[in-house]
């Protein structure tokens, strides 16, 4: 496997270090899939966020905890944005300095997205206007790339659990929106070999991979709001009841208020606290021990 680190930066935050490593991921040019823009990130005042777009070479943004706090617990993080740009701030940035802080390891997953122009946000939206069925389309010719960069990403940290200090066997996946859509695609076409021992979809995306669980299906917990205005609400009851019916240890917060996207925006509302949420679970479950300071 092609391994080679590209830059590294060091992040001075208020009260810890980030040492952050940029690698990577192996991957295969596509057939049909040109990117004519490079990749760009910037703010768009279309999605009033910061985003990537045009991600044509899957690499791993790698946030290291302070030694003191490193649990040996990682995560892999996939941003959500339609396939056609990254949130990469609320459901990227700001989530892997959370899991850091708590001294775990985290991966900022950079998957393959749908070629855009100048600003893949108006770009996501003019297409959903003009036809839901093209967008579907449209995204489906490059989703199976993304998975096999979010299955690439598993086996890199696997395969180098020892250099980069984490257990091989405490490896989760965590995708939001179309990044759950990845996390499903993750777990339909896994291995032994590169599955993750847990799985956090967080208002995950179901309308371009049907997931598939079954009794080998990594231990799941569900995040999402009642008020999700892009998805309806009993799409993340029956996922969990589909899981559940598979034999799958299963848990869910299902939060009154919070909308698509919630992320870490704070809006006053308790799903602002729902990685706390995911933390008490994950010590529940055993995959995150807290480090004797």
């Amino acid at each position: 496997m092609k391994k080679r680190i590209l830059l590294i930066i060091t992040f001075l935050g208020a009260q810890i270090i980030f040492s952050q490593q940029i690698i990577e991921l192996p991957h295969e040019k596509p057939e049909k899939t040109k990117w004519e823009n490079p990749e760009k990130e910037y703010f768009s005042k279309r999605a009033n966020s910061e985003i990537i777009a045009n991600i044509s070479s899957p690499s791993l943004i790698v946030y290291e905890p302070d030694p003191k706090k490193k649990n040996g617990t990682s995560v892999i993080v996939s941003p959500g944005g339609g396939m056609y740009l990254l949130s990469i701030k609320s459901e990227g940035y700001n989530v892997a300095k959370w899991l850091a802080e708590k001294g775990i390891t985290a991966f900022i997953l950079k998957y393959r997205l749908v070629p855009t122009g100048d600003d893949a946000a108006q770009d996501l939206y003019d297409i959903i206007e003009q036809s839901n069925e093209e967008r579907i389309r449209i995204t489906k010719e490059v989703l199976p790339y993304s998975v096999n960069d979010g299955l690439n990403a598993i086996s890199y940290v696997r395969e180098n659990a020892k250099t980069l200090g984490v257990d091989p066997e405490k490896i989760g996946f965590m995708g939001f929106s179309a990044g759950g859509v990845v996390a499903f695609g993750v777990v339909n076409e896994c291995k032994e070999a590169n599955k993750p021992n847990f799985l956090v979809p967080v208002y995950p995306g179901t309308d371009l991979i049907i997931p598939k669980p079954n009794k080998d299906t990594p231990p799941t917990l569900f995040i999402a709001a009642a008020n999700d205005q892009l998805i309806d609400a009993t799409v993340f009851t029956d996922l969990y009841n589909k899981w559940h019916k598979a034999g799958v240890k299963t848990g869910m917060h299902m939060y009154t208020k919070g909308g698509h996207g919630f992320g870490t925006w704070k809006r006053g509302f308790p799903s602002d606290n729902w990685l706390d949420r995911f933390y008490e679970w994950g010590e529940s479950e055993g995959f995150i021990k807290t480090k004797p300071q």
